[in-house]
């Protein structure tokens, strides 16, 4: 009697499999992509991360919360653009929406410590996730990130993508973009910004609702040492400003329970 011999298993089929799925999965998530072409003349009325946001205030008994005023890119504080360029995304005007090397760290380290902890998002990559994704960090959504990236590049100027990120980003509880975040906390637009006060408000960017702008944690004033740090090492401060004592704070309430719909809504002239 003879017995057939079990074929063996051939692992490229497997990685064929994978591959395949990867590719559908990259064409779905690419042809649903939102169009941004809009926002080259247009701004956004609300975004993705506040609609979360006011569903958490719900979901929680709060009254939703939303604090916005929309200033040109040319009326925020020179040192507030400066400061976020060095805290979160100092080669934004050099890369393509996504910057390769510090991505590659990004990899490194949360492959030591299995997890996606580490966040390695360019301000374009931040854009994005803010007008059309949830915080979630899974790859899916990191992927589908990296493709509205692209596609802001392609369709947007340098200046008016920096010019929505100014003032769509979360700055604290209910208060979205700078010039919002600029009268709350020091009582003045983000035109007037002293160089310590926009170094401070870079500093609270990547947790700002737990570290607002008027933090006196440790972890706060390590992250503020940091950027200060790189502002005079970049050239963007002079050594005068950068012995310059700290601006007393004293946070000026605001109203933050409604919009400001005539500012949110405004265009900004020559992007």
């Amino acid at each position: 009697m003879t017995f057939l011999k079990p074929k063996k298993f051939k692992w490229w089929y497997l990685f064929l499999g994978l591959f395949l799925i990867f590719v559908i999965i990259f064409a779905i998530e690419y042809l649903t992509l939102p169009d941004v072409k809009y926002l080259q003349k247009e701004n956004p009325e609300t975004t993705s991360l506040i609609r979360i946001r006011n569903k958490e205030f719900e979901k929680e008994g709060k009254k939703t919360r939303e604090y916005r005023i929309w200033v040109p890119y040319s009326q925020v504080s020179p040192y507030l653009k400066k400061a976020i360029l060095v805290g979160e995304d100092i080669n934004f005007f050099t890369h393509s929406g996504i910057d390769l090397e510090e991505m590659k760290e990004s990899l490194k380290i949360d492959w030591k410590k299995k997890s996606f902890s580490r966040g390695a998002s360019t301000i374009t990559q931040q854009l994005a996730k803010n007008l059309y994704l949830s915080p979630s960090k899974n790859p899916l959504r990191k992927l589908k990130e990296i493709l509205i990236a692209f596609r802001l590049e392609k369709a947007l100027s340098k200046r008016r993508i920096f010019e929505l990120y100014l003032n769509l980003v979360e700055w604290g509880n209910g208060i979205y973009g700078c010039e919002a975040a600029s009268r709350s906390y020091f009582g003045k637009s983000s035109s007037d910004l002293a160089p310590d006060e926009a170094i401070r408000m870079a500093t609270s960017l990547p947790f700002p609702r737990k570290y607002p702008p008027t933090s006196d944690s440790r972890r706060f004033e390590r992250r503020r040492k940091i950027i200060l740090n790189r502002m005079l090492k970049y050239g963007f401060l002079t050594q005068e400003e950068y012995e310059a004592p700290l601006t007393p704070l004293e946070e000026t309430p605001v109203d933050t329970s409604k919009t400001i719909p005539d500012s949110a809504n405004q265009t900004s002239p020559n992007p």
